[in-house]
């Protein structure tokens, strides 16, 4: 008995190969289905840390910039620098 006459007997009904050929074919397809979805899952998953590092970026930069201004302003308050800025001004004011 050969592989095409076990396929479909006289009744018209398949016989085990193919019943079986198309349940072997049916869990390829469903395990391609489900590594598809666990790739898709995991770049998701290895995408989402970078969004909050992003946020943490931006936090320490405006911690240093906020510093960075708070040593400014303390600069510009102090009576040397006021006394050195104003005589720029006032030098580049000057005509002659």
């Amino acid at each position: 008995m050969n592989i095409e006459e076990t396929m479909i007997a006289v009744d018209g009904r398949t016989g085990p190969i193919a019943a079986m050929t198309r349940t072997v074919g049916n869990m390829g397809a469903s395990a391609r289905r489900g590594i598809c979805l666990l790739d898709a899952r995991l770049r998701t998953l290895s995408a989402e840390p970078e969004e909050g590092a992003t946020t943490a970026e931006y936090a320490v930069v405006l911690v240093a910039a906020t510093g960075f201004a708070a040593v400014l302003v303390a600069l510009l308050k102090s009576d040397t620098i006021k006394t050195l800025l104003t005589d720029i001004v006032k030098k580049s004011l000057s005509v002659g």
